[in-house]
């Protein structure tokens, strides 16, 4: 299979050359050519073998084919359970028990597996560089530490990420090495995509990026959506609805990708927060990027959602049947508050700022009717709430205990550079 950029102006790639550029040559996002045909599809006896299974048709032909089920063995090594919420055929899809507690660990434990498979016996180091709007950075540096002829420059907005997670970016070291950004992440973004697209600076020293803008990560997401929707149509015997925190969009494309390979996956409901670029154009508007609003679910806080050009590729382009296909709902910093309280107060259940983004959203679909009592839905839980302990646990009344790979990590001393919001900054760090 040859992968095409959304914007159709550059070559067509294999998988291997898709995953290493990260970023197309004409600044699009690559797709497949052609998506592969739904098909029949079971459950594998793990969430690696699903994985494997899933995958395969976009392998096929390629370098890294043989290489498949060792690379899902080796990345998901950890479970994403499909959990009942006490509200009923509720459910929430738990992917936070990786070694960063958040369900970016997938992808990048993927791309980092696929990569190091890639880069084996290149004479120059490959240079990760990503923007962070809370938990990507900390998944990438903890998939990407110690490995080998591969080094990773995070950028994140100073001051808008939770200190947990800014922790987390900066305490590995070694070949890791942490930017704060004076600006937001939509800045930070911006200047990854300006240096992916520097011709110069790529001649000088090869680089990648582990947004999800990769194929690398967007592609592994899916296995987790297939391997719940499964299991669940063996035991329900019914497809499973699923609300989608999103912020970049990159974990809702993955859902979407999914459903169109055979996945018994029903309705895909986008939740997000203040950040009403998505939410507008879905009521009938015309698609607007504009400057992000910083809100308690801070990894969602994204003006211009860079999935969403794949998300138009796949419909062709055509707004209208787009449209049709997705509900997306925004909610506010309130309403997140009072859903983590009020779960909590009703039903012991703890979410963090984003998954109660989705689980407030579900209330409200509960309520108007627009899911029916019959239908089994499931919320994406996207990442721990001890990450977010000064929002959640305020509102709680208690602590949250800390997952051990979590607090491992923020036993280590953390270090940051400054760095201004300007690409001749980021270039001037990459060339030192």
């Amino acid at each position: 299979m040859h992968f095409i950029s959304t914007r159709n102006d550059a070559p067509a790639a294999t998988l291997s050359q898709a995953i290493a550029a990260g970023l197309a040559p004409d600044g699009g996002l690559y797709v497949p050519q052609q998506m592969p045909p739904a098909r029949a599809l079971e459950a594998g006896d793990s969430l690696a073998d699903t994985a494997a299974t899933l995958l395969q048709p976009f392998f096929a032909g390629d370098g890294l084919e043989a290489e498949l089920p060792r690379i899902c063995a080796e990345a998901f090594d950890f479970p994403a359970p499909l959990q009942r919420l006490a509200t009923r055929n509720d459910h929430v899809l738990e992917l936070f028990h990786g070694p960063t507690a958040a369900f970016k660990d997938f992808g990048a434990r993927f791309l980092a597996a696929s990569l190091s498979r890639l880069r084996a016996g290149q004479e120059r180091p490959l240079t990760i560089v990503v923007a962070t709007s809370g938990d990507t950075g900390a998944a990438v540096a903890a998939a990407f530490h110690n490995q080998p002829n591969l080094q990773v420059v995070v950028l994140y907005p100073d001051g808008r990420v939770s200190p947990r997670q800014a922790h987390q970016l900066g305490c590995l070291g070694g070949n890791i090495r942490a930017l704060r950004v004076a600006g937001s992440f939509d800045d930070c973004q911006a200047m990854v995509k300006q240096a992916l697209n520097d011709a110069g600076l790529q001649a000088q020293m090869p680089l990648s990026s582990a947004n999800s803008i990769s194929l690398g990560r967007l592609l592994p997401q899916m296995s987790y959506y297939a391997h719940a929707a499964l299991t669940h149509r063996a035991a329900h015997g019914s497809p499973l609805n699923v609300v989608v925190p999103t912020g970049n969009l990159g974990n809702a494309m993955a859902a979407v990708m999914a459903r169109a390979l055979g996945v018994p996956l029903g309705r895909i409901v986008l939740a997000t927060n203040a950040n009403r670029v998505l939410p507008d154009y879905f009521a009938g508007g015309g698609y607007q990027a504009r400057t992000s609003v910083a809100t308690l679910a801070n990894a969602m806080d994204v003006g211009a959602p860079s999935n969403f050009e794949r998300l138009r590729w796949l419909y062709a382009g055509d707004d209208a049947v787009l449209r049709a296909q997705f509900l997306s709902r925004a909610v506010d910093d309130d309403a997140i508050r009072d859903a983590i309280a009020a779960r909590h107060r009703r039903h012991g259940e703890v979410f963090c700022p984003h998954t109660a983004t989705a689980v407030r959203v579900l209330e409200q679909l509960r309520a108007s009717g627009e899911a029916a009592a019959h239908e089994h839905w499931a919320v994406a839980a996207t990442a721990h709430p001890a990450k977010f302990e000064t929002v959640v646990e305020p509102l709680i009344g208690r602590q949250v205990p800390v997952p051990p790979a979590l607090a491992e990590l923020l036993q280590r001393p953390a270090h940051a550079e400054p760095c201004a919001p300007e690409y001749a900054a980021l270039r001037d760090v990459l060339l030192a």
